[in-house]
């Protein structure tokens, strides 16, 4: 067995290597496609539309939106910068693109609090200070700079919690590794006085989307599985963590009940870790995540968790490429998992001309989408029956 665990290491290190040179020629690729928004591809339920609510958003990666939604803030992954999209006009769709920041290093996570807004990138918080105000000639202040440094997964989803603080998250810096308490964990920081931050939730590979039951104000987040097992082992995982310390089982089991092969027998046994709420397919890539608490949508909708689904690398047939809305009882039990949103990926062909990265409510009750693969933001919305 050891044996078998030495070789599995090899092979999936040289794997890994290989991927990374091709995923970085498969970035230029799309970019310099710019593969062409096939609407008409789209299914939604019965009684929904989708729209391009703004183009020509490179890289369109995590969404925040101001009071009034009006205006929406782009992280952005590959091309270093961060967009704030206004809809000066009031007709619905994004007239104004103004970008905020350029060279910055994976500046994926932006959040809006109190007039201001923050961007992650790798290894430091900003903050744009009353930034409704600034758009033409806006400067940026350091925060804190002090999260590690490390590239892989080091691109961070950001958000403020009901308790106010700043939840950061820190990928593992590896595909499957032991490390630094700090990586595969979802930290918090208070960003009136930052320090230190502290740790909130363990054995968190890499999560891209998190958010708060509107209800319980308990804590949900997707996590993308590791990879190199095959086609369909681990799922991906969507989490619950209701209190403080829980740890969920990286890099020691997956999906509740995957041991690892090379590090499982380094860990405790399955019993001590949480398993996830919801098993979301193998190599889905699960990222934004958001609860719907708007009117539009049928009540059917209400309090449901909208996921978006990036899409499979790690697969010799590609699933994911969508959005899907998870649907919890009173006593936020997974009840099932529906695709609300398909068509980004042609199944017969294997062809996909999009890929869903974030999810973001707006107050009228409609829904924005990214997607870094079109360059673009999708709107969403109920017309009726």
């Amino acid at each position: 067995m050891e044996q078998l665990n030495k070789s599995i290491m090899r092979q999936s290190h040289i794997v890994i290597a290989v991927f990374i040179i091709f995923s970085s020629l498969s970035c230029n690729a799309q970019k310099k496609s710019n593969p062409e928004i096939q609407l008409e591809s789209i299914r939604l339920p019965e009684g929904f539309s989708i729209e391009v609510w703004a183009e020509d958003v490179p890289d369109a990666r995590s969404l925040a939106a101001n009071e009034d939604g009006s205006i929406i803030f782009v992280g952005n992954r590959q091309g270093k910068n961060v967009y704030a999209l206004h809809d000066s006009n009031g007709d619905g769709k994004a007239d104004k693109k103004y970008t905020l920041a350029s060279g910055l290093r994976m500046p994926n996570g932006v959040a809006y609090r109190n007039g201001d807004l923050y961007v992650a990138e790798v290894s430091r918080i900003l903050r744009f200070k009353d930034i409704a105000k600034n758009l033409e000639n806006p400067s940026f202040e350091v925060v804190y700079d002090q999260y590690p440094d490390k590239a892989h997964h080091g691109w961070k989803f950001i958000a403020f919690g009901p308790d106010g603080l700043l939840y950061v998250p820190v990928g593992a810096p590896c595909n499957i590794c032991e490390s630094e308490e700090i990586f595969a964990s979802i930290s918090r920081i208070d960003v009136t006085n930052p320090s230190k931050p502290e740790i909130f939730a363990h054995g968190v590979r890499n999560t891209v989307g998190f958010s708060w039951h509107p209800e319980t104000k308990d804590l949900w987040f997707t996590d993308n599985g590791r990879d190199m097992m095959g086609d369909d082992i681990p799922d991906c995982e969507l989490n619950h963590a209701p209190q403080k310390g829980m740890h969920f089982g990286y890099p020691y089991w997956h999906a509740g009940d995957v041991k690892d092969p090379e590090f499982g027998n380094k860990g405790k046994d399955q019993a001590a870790y949480t398993a996830p709420a919801a098993k979301l397919g193998p190599h889905t890539a699960p990222l934004g995540m958001r609860f719907y608490t708007g009117n539009q949508f049928p009540s059917s909708y209400q309090n449901n968790i909208f996921i978006a689904k990036h899409g499979s690398w790690n697969r010799s047939k590609k699933i994911g490429y969508n959005v899907v809305r998870v649907i919890l009882d009173e006593q936020q039990q997974v009840v099932r998992e529906e695709v609300f949103a398909d068509g980004w990926l042609n199944d017969a062909t294997q062809e996909v001309w999009g890929r869903p990265v974030d999810v973001l409510q707006l107050p009228d009750g409609s829904m924005l989408v990214s997607d870094d693969m079109a360059n673009c933001v999708y709107r969403i919305w109920y017309r009726g029956e």
